[in-house]
């Protein structure tokens, strides 16, 4: 089952994530929003097919890693198997298949 975790913690696990250009998106319901905080820097990108992301801040104890996660609240038809999802910059944070 993919799991995300970082300084001990876990903040996503899901064996229902989408696999979308080598990225795990896990489910809403599989991610612990206890340790997410909306992007410092208002981070927003804009793919072609996919739509706009927004960007979360992680903040595990005195740790936090920015814009690190992000998610397609409004995804584009194309995607809209991943709007909501959320998914993970690789070594930024540990992602276990």
């Amino acid at each position: 089952m993919p799991k995300v975790t970082f300084n001990g913690a876990v903040l996503a696990d899901s064996d229902n994530t989408v696999i979308v250009e080598n990225n795990h998106y896990f489910p809403p319901e599989a991610v612990n929003m206890d340790y997410f905080k909306p992007s410092a820097r208002d981070l927003t990108t804009v793919c072609p097919w996919k739509g706009t992301a927004s960007y979360y801040d992680i903040h595990v104890d005195s740790e936090k890693l920015s814009d690190v996660a992000w998610v397609y609240p409004e995804a584009k038809p194309a995607a809209e198997r991943i709007q909501g999802h959320v998914a993970f910059y690789k070594g930024r944070v540990t992602i276990e298949d």
